[in-house]
């Protein structure tokens, strides 16, 4: 099972395998209270497009289609989380964005089940 959460949140045995996926540490968090077993960096956003997207405010549904177009040259990334869901029954996509409906953990995770 994959699912997302904002690391800020307290840490839950329902969690599984936690894996950030943000390019820059979440500010203000240790790494014992964030309890991250993996951190991805490579698979977030670029900095351009994660700049645009928070900075310039751009807007949602473009931010979807270029992050796809990134994840579609890290095939070799994304086959980790299938790996990854071999050997955890739940895999928890860990992300700081405020926002729980338009961040990349959800595009991710919607292309790793299958749905995007």
């Amino acid at each position: 099972m994959i699912q997302t959460k904002r690391v800020y949140e307290k840490p839950s045995k329902d969690d599984g395998f936690r894996v950030l996926v943000d390019r820059l540490w979440p500010r203000g968090l240790t790494k014992e209270k964030a309890q991250v077993d993996l951190w991805m960096k490579e698979i977030a956003p670029s900095d351009e497009l994660r700049k645009w997207f928070h900075h310039e405010q751009g807007n949602w549904s473009e931010f979807e289609k270029r992050y796809k177009t990134e994840l579609k040259k890290k095939k070799e990334l994304l086959g980790q989380f299938g790996k990854l869901q071999k050997e955890h029954a739940t895999v928890t996509l860990l992300y700081g964005s405020k926002d729980e409906k338009q961040n990349q953990a959800v595009v991710l995770s919607e292309i790793l089940k299958g749905k995007k």
